[in-house]
């Protein structure tokens, strides 16, 4: 059973679910999502990991902050929480909007950083993902970092149809379970929830512009993952392949976006043996 904690960081109060005790993983959710996208494999890494799963700023029950959804800032968030929670170094896991955070936190704070694992999502502008955006970026991209204030009156009301649709998309269909469909729809639902999530895409240029200063000046040392499944498959291995000293790329076969909770015993496959090692 996953504690819940309020953790003061870098200006803005995290709400951060707390499991287990040993090594550290720190698990950084994407979009539509929050801490418990985490559920289904947070049970099994506690056994030996003590695992953190904060809700990212402005996102779930974390406070909603005017601005700071811009990768740089998001990742110093996920280094001051492992500085408040006594932390010395973390594997970090990130997922969708997560990855770009823990790619710029493994680059600025490699010391913080023991392994690294990514999943779903394409960092910036970084060349390999040519065929991937071939025409061009997901439909929604566009609609979320429209007119600021546009995607949220258009939505507002209608966030749980919203919602269920990237749930279902991510699933290949099959969706998730009603109890956690039911927190996300909760967590997306009101102007200002939206206004939050929509930041996060309306920050994209501020965060590829980051990414691409950081890989001028840093490599990535610590053994990397890039996981894969449908859509984004190979491309983030492929962006990441010129970076890293250490990088593994794996795509789970038959699974959607939402890796974690559509085939979280074929994501716990791979994760934990990479997690173990020395």
């Amino acid at each position: 059973m996953a504690e819940l904690r309020r953790v003061p960081v870098n200006g803005v109060e995290l709400n951060v679910a707390l499991a287990g005790s040993g090594p550290a993983v720190l698990l950084l959710h994407g979009f539509p999502h929050t801490w418990e996208l985490w559920t289904d494999v947070m049970a099994d890494l506690s056994a030996d990991h003590l695992v953190i799963a904060p809700d990212l700023r402005g996102f779930g029950a974390s406070g909603r902050a005017d601005s700071g959804y811009d990768a740089g800032t998001l990742a110093e968030d996920a280094a001051a929480l492992l500085t408040a929670l006594g932390v010395a170094s973390a594997a970090v896991v990130g997922i969708d909007a997560g990855t770009p955070p823990a790619v710029l936190l493994a680059l600025h704070h490699p010391g913080l950083v023991r392994r690294l694992v990514v999943m779903e999502s394409l960092l910036g502008r970084l060349p390999g993902a040519e065929d991937f955006l071939a025409d061009g970026p997901p439909w929604w991209f566009g609609f979320h970092s429209a007119a600021p204030g546009l995607a949220e009156t258009v939505l507002e009301g209608n966030e749980a149809a919203y919602v269920d649709w990237f749930l279902r998309a991510g699933t290949l269909g099959d969706g998730v379970r009603p109890a956690v469909r039911d927190a996300f729809v909760r967590a997306y639902t009101g102007r200002e929830a939206l206004r939050c999530a929509f930041s996060y895409y309306r920050a994209l240029p501020e965060s590829a512009a980051q990414l691409a200063r950081a890989v001028g000046r840093a490599r990535l040392p610590m053994p990397t993952l890039a996981l894969g499944s449908h859509p984004v498959g190979a491309a983030l291995e492929q962006q990441l392949r010129p970076l890293c000293d250490d990088l593994t790329g794996h795509v789970i076969e038959n699974c959607g976006h939402i890796i974690p909770l559509h085939r979280p015993r074929a994501l716990l496959a791979v994760l934990r043996p990479f997690l173990a090692g020395a």
